[in-house]
């Protein structure tokens, strides 16, 4: 018997844990499908490609897509401790002013706008440029510039400003418009994922008892409540009780999954696959959301490439140091965009490589080369996740419905073009001899079309399917709300959801950030401690006498 059981020990798993332990009174069980994140390719920020496909990759695939040119994606999605912050960019974005005051205002979540999520983000944080009204200096997570910076990199940013995007050396400041390098969750050259940063120190704790290499199956609902969670260890099955409440953080794909294997959600659908219904809730599954991303690529040959690095040289001059290209996130410089200057924050993303990106990045690169990741940071496209069987050792069916909504392909080939000028401009038209993608015979705008739906691929940011609201129906998305703004379960007692699927639209650049303060927020609300006070870092960084005006 335990206060409260966490299933999923990824980037919302591990904050839960370090902030439900702090009481030494309070027992908590964290459960974790994969196994410890003890691989040093894990802890090597260049080598994260390495982990695709591997024992620590759910390694999932989605259905085929319809308007991408009927392909399967491959989705890579963390099955170890530290879950995706063990095997992501390790790229600090938090998204914009907009995305969290959309939730508040249009989906109904009380406590979930802008400044009611800053105090939040800066307790998680421990930035080394110090602690600002937009940062903060002394948080687990550790925040940091990149210690390696590419020259083909170097040469995007200069060429982005050429072209009018203007600098911008703080995308989580009061602007997230322009070019630069970004920020990364890296402690000295080392990946600090929140294994590192939260598990680790709760680990230290008596009233923390971790287990790895166990699936959980079902939740077990006794009398209308979280009774519990039934789990495969070694074969064997077995019950984790609880006395307070069940907290799922498996993530936008793993958390729907098992509250429909628990017989909560859509009820056709239950019954088709042979579950019992629990409770009927349309949502569980809906509204799947993700930054869909094309790769324009060109040929640089007198540029070495950052893969040509990766000898061993340079890996004991990691090991020793913890210094030199393998400290290189691999995405390290890029920025924001709007494709229309009407628009109210940036629906472009850009993510600058120093290498050839092939095959969804899992294809070794041959060439010298460099690539422009262009990504749809505002989307309207929603899929669903459901189930192929009742037998949870299945992989669950994965629909992202890419481009489904028409206007979603515009912004991207406007983004070619964007891509193509930023080319041409002199610092990398210095670099780059010969475009390798789209390529010299994808001119019009259809054969840029056909191009993007031939090449779409996933940058790994999957939310929704457990999407938060303030009323069981969301008017926007036109689906039902399957937790509360307390991250509760309609219907269920005792039981939350905390991580990424609660998001009811993605925000605008990567997720683990926002990730990350959802699981803080939700600590608080669990705990039943008073959120922090709202605050407006626009209004904190101001002079006094443009506050007395």
């Amino acid at each position: 018997m335990y206060d409260y059981v966490i299933v999923g020990a990824g980037s919302a798993g591990c904050v839960l844990a370090l902030r439900l332990t702090e009481n030494p009174a309070t027992s908590v069980l964290l459960l974790e499908a994969g196994p410890p994140d003890d691989a040093d390719e894990i802890h090597i920020p260049a080598a994260l490609n390495l982990l695709f496909q591997s024992t620590y990759d759910w390694d999932f695939r989605t259905v085929p897509q319809e308007r991408a040119a009927g392909r399967a994606i491959y989705w890579p999605r963390g099955r170890m401790l530290g879950g995706s912050s063990s095997m992501n960019a390790m790229i600090y974005i938090r998204g914009n002013r907009n995305d969290y005051d959309t939730w508040r205002d249009d989906y109904g979540c009380s406590g979930w706008g802008y400044t009611d999520l800053i105090p939040y983000f800066r307790r998680a944080e421990g930035n080394t440029r110090g602690a600002d009204a937009y940062h903060g200096g002394t948080g687990p997570l550790s925040v940091s510039d990149l210690a390696y910076q590419s020259a083909t990199t170097k040469a995007w940013v200069a060429a982005a400003r050429d072209c009018g995007l203007p600098a911008n050396d703080d995308f989580n400041g009061a602007q997230q418009d322009g070019s630069g390098f970004y920020q990364v969750t890296q402690k000295d050259g080392r990946r600090w994922s929140t294994a590192d940063a939260y598990l680790r120190p709760a680990m230290a704790r008596p009233n923390l008892e971790v287990k790895t290499d166990v699936r959980v199956t079902k939740v077990v609902v006794e009398g209308g409540r979280a009774a519990g969670v039934r789990y495969l260890a070694r074969g064997t099955e077995e019950t984790a009780y609880v006395q307070g409440e069940v907290v799922l953080s498996a993530g936008a794909v793993g958390s729907p999954q098992l509250l429909m294997l628990s017989g909560i959600g859509p009820a056709d659908h239950l019954r088709d696959v042979g579950i019992g219904v629990t409770v009927d809730s349309p949502g569980v599954g809906a509204n799947l959301s993700d930054h869909p991303v094309v790769p324009a690529i060109w040929r640089t040959p007198k540029v070495t490439a950052l893969w040509e690095q990766a000898g061993p040289r340079n890996l004991m001059r990691w090991r020793l140091r913890h210094s030199g290209p393998f400290t290189s996130n691999i995405a390290e410089s890029g920025g924001f965009s709007r494709s229309r200057p009407s628009l109210p924050a940036p629906d472009l993303q850009w993510h600058a490589l120093p290498t050839p990106f092939l095959d969804q990045g899992l294809a070794d690169p041959q060439i010298r080369g460099f690539t422009l990741l262009i990504t749809l940071v505002e989307v309207g496209s929603r899929g669903r996740v459901w189930l192929r069987s009742a037998d949870p050792r299945h992989k669950p069916a994965i629909d992202p419905a890419y481009l489904s909504d028409g206007a979603d392909i515009i912004p991207l080939v406007e983004g070619v073009r964007m891509a193509r000028e930023f080319a041409v401009a002199s610092p990398m038209a210095k670099v780059c001899t010969e475009e390798l993608a789209p390529g010299p015979g994808v001119h019009t705008d259809a054969e840029v079309r056909e191009w993007i739906r031939r090449n779409l691929s996933t940058l790994y940011h999957p939310v929704g399917t457990c999407a938060m609201g303030g009323d069981s129906r969301l008017a926007v998305a036109k689906i039902t709300s399957v937790v509360d703004p307390e991250l509760r379960v309609r219907g269920v007692q005792g039981l939350r959801v905390v991580d990424a699927s609660v998001m009811p639209a993605v925000p605008r650049g990567n997720t683990n950030a926002p990730t990350i303060a959802i699981a803080e927020r939700a600590a608080d609300l669990i705990i039943g401690r008073a959120p922090l006070e709202p605050a407006d870092p626009a209004l904190e960084s101001q002079p006094l006498s443009a506050e007395l005006a």
